[in-house]
């Protein structure tokens, strides 16, 4: 019931979808309640990113699942998902032109705002957490360059071109990198 009701109240206080929920999920369950370590988050985000579904339901299974198995995996993820659910349909029903009423317009601009500085708060997080090693600093460099590139640009690249361009390079580095102990030593 703890990891439904914790999931449920950062689902309903986040605005932004996935990504702005990640600092309020991180500062939960790492900071607060413990269940994760920061290393996990990390690894979560990453992975979450790479499977189907919202980034944060995905961390929310995860956790759940790690917490309390197959029940708390759908507790946390039913709590993660309950809220922007009801909120949606009661808007549905009850105003057609939600976005026309002037406040409501208002107040979502304002929404936006707060929700790039969470995006951007959990990606300093996760940024001064990575071990500054030159070969990931190179990595970060150049997916910045090439996304900056294609916003600016307005270049129409799929973004499942650049998911496989990025998994071929890094499948490509990884059998180049040799195998060291946990003495560092090459083997």
């Amino acid at each position: 019931m703890e990891l439904l009701l914790t999931f449920a109240k950062i689902g309903l206080f986040t605005f932004g979808g996935g990504y702005a929920m990640l600092a309020l999920i991180e500062d939960t369950c790492v900071v607060k309640k413990g269940w994760i370590t920061h290393d996990e988050m990390m690894n979560i985000t990453v992975i979450a990113e790479s499977t189907p579904g919202p980034v944060a339901v995905n961390c929310a299974t995860y956790v759940g699942y790690k917490q309390k198995g197959l029940a708390g995996s759908a507790f946390a993820t039913v709590g993660m998902v309950i809220p922007s659910f009801c909120i949606i349909f009661l808007i549905s029903m009850f105003l057609d032109n939600f976005l026309e009423i002037g406040w409501v317009a208002h107040a979502f601009a304002g929404i936006k705002i707060a929700v790039g500085i969470l995006i951007l708060d959990a990606g300093v997080k996760m940024f001064k957490k990575t071990p500054k090693k030159p070969l990931p600093l190179a990595i970060l460099i150049c997916a910045f360059l090439a996304m900056l590139s294609v916003s600016l640009f307005s270049l129409h690249i799929s973004s499942v071109t650049l998911m496989l361009t990025a998994a071929v390079i890094s499948l490509a580095l990884f059998a180049v990198k040799p195998e060291t102990g946990k003495e560092g030593v090459k083997r």
